[in-house]
């Protein structure tokens, strides 16, 4: 799950969060699955920020060889 799958969950369970009425069905509560979803996406998030910020802590050292002059023919 990345940044977009946060972002993603945050704006779906917000509609159901604030946008619809707690009484369109009664078996479920949609207030609930949609905070339920917020948090889901804030947690996706917040994983996805730190994995990409221990992905930019990498250093790779590429050695380069293109200033030296070849050995001289015997």
């Amino acid at each position: 799950m990345g940044i977009g799958t946060g972002i993603f969950l945050l704006v779906v369970g917000a509609i159901l969060a604030f946008g619809l009425e707690p009484d369109v069905w009664s078996v479920v509560n949609i207030n609930v699955i949609g905070y339920i979803l917020m948090l889901g996406g804030l947690v996706a998030l917040i994983l996805a920020l730190v994995a990409n910020q221990q992905r930019t802590r990498r250093h790779h050292i590429v050695e380069r060889y293109d200033d030296r002059t070849p050995p001289p023919a015997v």
